[in-house]
């Protein structure tokens, strides 16, 4: 049988060794260790423990039984996610997801380099060639085919030197990362506070106490209002799916929750353009509303809380209510008062523990802040204005955040490659190297 080949988009030393990955490690199941730390995988990170992260936002099951044991030193692969680089050799000890692969060690290779080479972008394109396809949009590795993915080892004086280095200047790019991350935040919470205090008047000096639940004082001109006199309310339904009828010569816009990414930011405030459309045969068959252009729309359910305006006459799914303006009040500026109400909604109203829910009556009762038509219309324009200077500045920052993964992807590829020489860093100038590997 011949033998196979390491990774071929990169000119391999000839003092490397190659190396079957069944020949380095065994794969391992060990349950029953509910008294164990909790692991993850993180595709920026590798093996983490969970509590170290808030933005990890998969529960923890009730029986901690069924988690696999995992030590220092094993490799850990997210059987549905290696392609995206969910793959760690973990330094801690601790439990991880019973989906996972867990694969016990038995080599005296360096862990620290096992874990830069098999989370490497080269490596990542292994991944995604031994994944197949279980379900539209996602994709399982092949067990066999990672037993036998070739795994390149340089002699273990250089793999200690390897690691050395890239665990000195990753940590380098990630401290100017987090600088970064930390200036990103503070605009981001700039932004946030520039919307609350416009919508909310704080710059009038005559208040008075308001009768809304998420503002202690408005302006003494404007008004505290229930959001229904001043606007319709309405609904949206999902066509029987079983009618595929229903579900021909779509031609109208229909807002479901795959919409919501594309207002997660606060950015957009007009959809265009909905990944979906339901046809008028649908609509006359199910309680499904037709809303004119300038609509406005919250989300209830997924991502609930997340708003937009129409722009055009469009549909939703039952996910949404949404609001049709009167004369006196101007969507743009309900729009971001939504926005603005946002921490209120989901920490007065929105229920759930694993999946939030905000209910319709609840929302049949909100109230806000209602200045003169004028004002509300020059309130929109001083966000605008605010906004478009501050999303200028956060552009900046994504990319050279960019900019920095890039360089960060591009020098372990070149490290653990050995195309450059880590003992004097001499040639570790990568910004002319693609993050995809290519050296």
């Amino acid at each position: 049988m011949s033998v196979r080949k390491l990774p071929n988009s990169i000119q391999w030393r000839n003092d490397t060794r190659n190396v079957p990955l069944w020949s380095l490690f065994d794969r391992i199941k060990d349950v029953g260790h509910p008294e164990e730390e909790m692991l993850s995988v993180y595709r920026a990170h590798g093996v983490i423990k969970k509590s170290s992260r808030d933005d990890n936002n998969n529960q923890t099951a009730e029986n901690r039984d069924i988690y696999q044991l995992v030590d220092y030193g094993w490799l850990v692969v997210n059987r549905m996610k290696a392609w995206q680089g969910s793959v760690g050799i973990s330094p801690f000890r601790g439990i991880v997801s019973g989906h996972y692969l867990c694969f016990r060690p038995r080599h005296g290779e360096d862990p620290r380099f096992l874990n830069w080479l098999l989370r490497s972008d080269i490596y990542a394109i292994e991944y995604a060639r031994m994944s197949r396809g279980v379900r539209p949009g996602q994709t399982e590795i092949d067990n066999d085919e990672l037993r036998g993915l070739r795994v390149a080892l340089p002699p273990l004086d250089e793999q200690r030197h390897i690691a050395d280095f890239l665990d000195a200047e990753t940590a380098r790019i990630d401290r100017a990362a987090a600088l970064q991350e930390a200036v990103k935040l503070a605009l981001l919470e700039r932004r946030a506070a520039v919307v609350f205090n416009a919508v909310t008047g704080t710059s009038f000096q005559d208040q008075i106490p308001s009768t809304l639940a998420w503002v202690e004082t408005i302006p003494a001109h404007w008004q505290g209002v229930k959001l229904g006199h001043f606007a319709r309310m309405g609904s949206g339904h999902t066509p029987s799916r079983s009618k595929p009828e229903w579900w021909v010569n779509c031609t109208i816009p229909w807002i479901t929750t795959g919409e919501v990414s594309q207002v997660r930011d606060d950015r957009r405030e007009v959809l265009t353009e909905t990944r979906e459309r339901i046809s008028e045969l649908g609509m006359a068959n199910s309680s499904a509303e037709l809303h004119p252009k300038d609509t406005v729309v919250l989300c209830r359910t997924a991502s609930a809380g997340y708003s937009a305006v129409m722009g055009e006459n469009m549909a939703t799914s039952q996910d949404f209510v949404t609001w049709t303006c009167g004369p006196r009040l101007d969507p743009f500026y309900l729009l971001w008062c939504l926005r603005a109400m946002r921490s209120d909604l989901l920490g007065r109203l929105a229920m759930g523990s694993t999946h939030k829910t905000i209910y319709v009556p609840d929302l049949q009762m909100l109230r806000i802040p209602l200045p003169p038509l004028h004002e509300q219309q020059q309130i929109v324009g001083s966000i605008r204005e605010a906004n478009t200077a501050i999303d200028t500045a956060v552009d900046v920052i994504d990319r050279q955040l960019a900019l920095l993964t890039e360089r960060r992807q591009a020098l372990i590829t070149a490290a653990v490659t050995r195309q450059i020489d880590v003992t004097t860093a001499r040639g570790a100038d990568t910004s002319g190297l693609s993050s995809a590997g290519g050296v």
